[in-house]
């Protein structure tokens, strides 16, 4: 994996301007520890940070490729799981290849098919290509949304980084953010509107969306979307095809030139990854595969089952450690540094997240990375298969918001008065029906069968892609490089199309999931209730955040006092979140994790040195 960073001024000469541009490439050294490069002309600065994983001489970045007397030059984030496919393909068409890299084929794949490469690619990605001859940038976003592309056009200049901070580098981006920007962070946060980038001006390219700069201005389109088409299989014909294609999506990720690991909880998603990763390795006589988990400080103590928490981890972790023979190692967290690493998860992902749901990853994931550079994470199997309570509960179902955020009345009493006035419920309301008018959908079918594929929607758009914008940005922080085969774009197509009551097969979610995953985990494995990603249950957390918070209020220098209304936010600490009555969002943002939230918010605030306009 990799950070890019690039500027184009097609009318203006920049070429002296290149400490610009290595200032906004530096960065994102921890997206690329290993190497780095740029690429200048006249009208184009390019710069690339590279981790390293794939032929180390032969992928280094910015690559330029010649096709005649035509020069092509590419920057890339990402891993392509289908390199070799795609060679054969070019090698039949008359090319050749210096290296087994993805980028060359990447790049090589552009000279052939020009926009049209992307349909052609499988894996994780976010790249650029100046295109000498046509005087055009390119560039593209994979279909899922794993990795991130942000950019701002001011004036007759484009400008385009892999994370935020990048371009917030550039001495002519601002800090700005208006009544749009606090809508996202108030009303939708931790999500954002697919394409916002939450500070005034700065964009996102889309997933599955491309981008052409050039002389006649800048252009965006779609390349890929699902289709709404009649599943034809029966139960056992779709059993069988899904576990193809969800093995045949795990092998393919396992390319790399390093050791490859995974992160394993016990729950049915990791455990898949993990026993069909095991048995390749052993198969390639690749050796034992290195597994990572986590727990927090005295968590056994303080865990309640609950409707969206029903078990612990550690006896399935351990159940599938004796299956598959691993080398395993549970990292425990504690509670001091849980809340001191809310900065560390604002600065990874320049602006608030998911409060200690993201600090514990960052945590995590800094850990695993003293040992390994890939990990394979079960991430995006709840949103294709439906995991989610939301899924089949009429009260959830059938609400007309999202369904993991309907605090939306209680986000907008705890604005100030100077602010309570701006339009939360309308921008939601708004944002909920503008993706609703998205739906693919098909002809005859009942009501229920159309709003279960509106909530599949909603949740591959909004609620996904906020849990892979977490894992990006916490992982690469630490620069690991993370992989989630679920959100293979060949079985997130499959899934669509299959029947609820086939992924809802036994009265159980992800039903034909568990059935195609039958023989290869152990069976009390395939039947364990869904549990979501460990967070702490420690008084001791709340404790420390209500702490901050309270220091954060009493200080008249805080930013985000001028946002809140300060005894609302003050009740909701001292009954540690209670007194909000409804979660922030979804089940793991709670009482403290609202708290952990604001705070993050003050952080980013005070941080990013954040104008409100």
């Amino acid at each position: 994996m990799c950070g890019i960073v690039g500027w184009v001024n097609l009318e203006d000469n920049i070429g002296s301007k290149k400490l610009i541009i290595e200032n906004m490439t530096n960065t994102l050294i921890k997206r690329g520890p290993d190497s780095f490069g740029y690429f200048t002309n006249n009208n184009i600065l390019f710069g690339h940070r590279r981790l390293v994983v794939v032929d180390p001489e032969g992928g280094l970045q910015p690559m330029t490729r010649y096709l005649g007397e035509s020069a092509y030059t590419i920057i890339y984030n990402g891993e392509l799981y289908n390199t070799e496919d795609i060679r054969e393909k070019l090698i039949i068409r008359g090319h050749s290849f210096k290296s087994y890299s993805d980028t060359e084929v990447l790049l090589t794949s552009y000279m052939e098919w020009g926009i049209d490469c992307v349909d052609h690619l499988n894996g994780i990605y976010a790249f650029a290509i100046w295109d000498e001859k046509r005087r055009r940038l390119f560039m593209a976003r994979d279909r899922l949304g794993v990795k991130p592309l942000f950019y701002i056009k001011k004036g007759n200049d484009f400008i385009f980084a892999s994370e935020i901070k990048a371009l917030l580098t550039h001495p002519d981006i601002e800090t700005n953010v208006d009544e749009e920007g606090l809508l996202e962070v108030f009303g939708l946060g931790p999500a954002r509107t697919p394409g916002n980038g939450v500070f005034k001006d700065i964009k996102e390219v889309e997933p599955g969306y491309w981008l052409i700069y050039d002389k006649q201005g800048m252009k965006i389109q779609r390349y890929w979307q699902l289709e709404s088409k009649e599943h034809k299989e029966n139960f056992a014909q779709t059993t069988d095809r899904l576990r193809e294609i969800l093995v045949n999506a795990i092998e393919r990720q396992l390319v790399s030139d390093v050791p490859v690991c995974t992160f394993l909880s016990g729950g049915l998603d990791s455990s898949a990854i993990t026993a069909i990763v095991a048995n390749k390795l052993k198969r390639d006589g690749k050796g034992v595969l290195d597994t990572y988990s986590v727990d927090y400080v005295d968590n056994e103590r303080y865990f309640k089952p609950s409707e969206f928490q029903p078990n612990d981890d550690r006896s399935y972790i351990k159940l599938m450690n004796d299956a598959v023979g691993s080398n395993h190692r549970n990292i425990v967290l504690n509670m001091e540094d849980l809340v001191k690493a809310l900065e560390d998860s604002v600065k990874s992902s320049d602006l608030p997240g998911m409060a200690d749901v993201d600090s514990s990853l960052y945590l995590f994931c800094k850990e695993v990375r003293k040992n390994a550079t890939v990990a394979l994470s079960g991430e995006c199997a709840d949103e294709i298969f439906g995991g989610y309570p939301w899924f089949k509960k009429p009260e959830y179902l059938m609400s007309y918001t999202f369904p993991w955020s309907q605090s939306t009345v209680e986000r907008q009493s705890i604005l100030s008065k100077e602010f309570s006035k701006i339009p939360v419920l309308d921008y939601v309301t708004e944002k909920y029906e503008q993706t609703l008018r998205e739906v693919p959908r098909l002809d005859g079918e009942s009501f229920e069968q159309n709003r279960r594929r509106e909530m599949f929607y909603l949740n591959m758009k909004w609620f996904m892609i906020t849990l892979l914008n977490r894992k990006d940005r916490m992982s690469m922080a630490n620069s690991l490089e993370v992989r989630v085969p679920f959100a293979d774009h060949d079985l997130v197509e499959y899934a669509w199309n299959i029947p609820w009551e086939m992924k809802y097969f036994n009265g159980q979610e992800k039903g034909i999931l568990r059935k195609a995953l039958e023989g290869i985990l152990p069976e009390k494995v395939v039947k364990r209730k869904k549990s979501p990603y460990p967070k702490t249950h420690n008084p001791i957390y709340t404790e420390g955040v209500q702490k901050w918070m309270r220091e954060i209020l009493a200080d008249k220098g805080s930013p985000i006092l001028q946002l809140i209304d300060i005894q609302k936010v003050t009740d909701i600490v001292d009954s540690a979140g209670k007194s909000f009555g409804k979660p922030w969002y979804g089940q793991l943002m709670t009482g403290p994790q609202l708290i952990a939230y604001l705070i993050q918010i003050n952080i980013w605030l005070k941080e990013y040195k954040v104008n409100i306009v």
